[in-house]
């Protein structure tokens, strides 16, 4: 297997987790879902290690914004259509499992504001997630 296959392989069933800082300065987290392309299936590698980002955290002291992505390859249609089916995937698995509804919140940005360079195939494939951001509540 070419090292460019077996690294988007790699990438594709990866997640990512991590902390940022909001523009206020409020502590954010993130764990992001990849995706191949053209795709919004979400396996159940990956809705583990996300049942198990979310077991860690007191989630009543949080919103949580599922926000999905896109690479550039297709239209814009497709990719919009493409973003609302990754978030509603998300979504319907969180709402399985049992997270309240009314702290789910989802924000489709398809092939625009990508974080990553869609010119080159590892941007592209970051750039197919979605981020489940845990906002916290003010207090």
């Amino acid at each position: 297997m070419k090292w460019y296959l077996f690294l988007f392989c790699l990438l594709s069933f990866s997640l990512q987790v991590r902390a940022q800082e909001g523009g206020d300065g409020q502590p954010f987290k993130i764990v992001s879902i990849f995706f191949r392309g053209g795709s919004y299936y979400v396996d159940e590698e990956q809705k583990d290690v996300v049942r198990e980002f979310l077991s860690k955290q007191i989630l009543m002291n949080y919103e949580i914004h599922i926000h999905s992505h896109t690479d550039n390859v297709g239209g814009v249609e497709f990719n919009e259509w493409l973003s609302r089916m990754r978030s509603e995937a998300t979504y319907q698995f969180l709402k399985e499992d049992g997270i309240p509804t009314n702290q789910l919140f989802i924000k489709d940005h398809g092939l625009f504001n990508p974080d990553y360079d869609n010119d080159s195939s590892m941007g592209r494939a970051k750039n197919r997630r979605v981020d489940i951001v845990l906002w916290p509540l003010p207090s």
